[in-house]
């Protein structure tokens, strides 16, 4: 059942953009400053500027937060906002097409330890999906280079507009767990942003986080591990953060993310045990002689 504590079948579940591959700094920025250049707005984000846009979930989003009355009367835009809204719909899909160009180029390598981790996880049996507030089309091409064409048929992938809110709200990870019916206890979400972390555990999940170039200064409390990456031969995996004593070096393993759902799974009993308990000790006490 979706949702339910225990289920034979355990899901990974991946962020696109920084975690996949370091989209944001060499694909998505240049795209969105090739799109301003085409439309004649007097606009180019910096890696400093870009580092607050990435704060914000979605793309389009991110391009709105530049229709403030100044920039509308200085760019000569129309006030009316249906208009701006269209406008803003063509900006977005001719940065979409940029930014899927920038992908297929091939010069975007997955990050260290993605095709591997999803080839033990494929043969494994486990549920595999990808869970983003990117376009869909953005993050099948992301996700075809990061792993091949092979495995990434294997993904659910959920991605854009398919939820009222976006990360951090939990909308799009609740979803991925409805549609696939996932169990909350059986599966892990790797994660780059705080936002998404939030979103992952709004939403019940184990989450690992893998920071990327824009979130290592990030506040990562709640997760199950926080790493530099999944670590491959060559690259291996420095540990940030560690509550579970893992120590998955030189690299995170299938076993190691087993190992935090195992985890996460006994301090749910326990708890569980605690809040019972308490609850009869309290029910003893009420029922004591004063």
């Amino acid at each position: 059942m979706p949702g339910g504590r225990r289920s034979p079948v355990p899901a990974l579940v991946f962020d696109c953009d920084g975690v996949l591959a370091d989209t944001e700094r060499y694909g998505h920025l240049p795209a969105f400053n090739q799109t301003f250049a085409e439309f004649g707005l007097p606009v180019v984000w910096n890696d400093a500027e870009y580092a607050e846009k990435v704060l914000v979930g979605g793309g389009k989003e991110r391009m709105a937060t530049l229709l403030t009355p100044e920039f509308v009367a200085a760019a000569g835009l129309p006030s009316d906002p249906e208009e701006l809204a269209g406008l803003l719909a063509r900006w977005h899909r001719r940065k979409t097409e940029v930014y899927t160009g920038i992908i297929a180029g091939g010069t975007i390598p997955g990050r260290p330890g993605i095709r591997r981790i999803v080839e033990e996880a494929a043969a494994a049996g486990w549920t595999l999906a990808v869970a983003s507030t990117s376009a869909e089309p953005s993050v099948r091409s992301v996700l075809e280079h990061a792993v091949g064409p092979e495995l990434a048929g294997r993904f659910a992938v959920f991605a854009g507009d398919v939820v009222a809110h976006k990360k951090p709200a939990p909308d799009i990870y609740q979803l991925a767990v409805t549609e696939l019916g996932l169990s909350t206890a059986g599966t892990v979400v790797i994660e780059d942003s705080r936002n998404g972390l939030l979103a992952a555990l709004g939403a019940g999940l184990t989450c690992v986080v893998t920071v990327s170039s824009y979130t290592g200064g990030e506040d990562f409390t709640g997760a199950a591990l926080v790493v530099s990456s999944l670590g491959d031969p060559g690259t291996p995996t420095e540990v940030l953060d560690d509550p579970a004593g893992l120590d998955p070096t030189p690299s995170v393993h299938l076993s190691d993310l087993r190992a935090l759902l195992n985890s996460a799974d006994t301090s749910a009993d326990t708890s569980a045990d605690t809040s019972a308990d308490t609850g009869a000790d309290t029910a003893d006490t009420a029922q004591s002689p004063a």
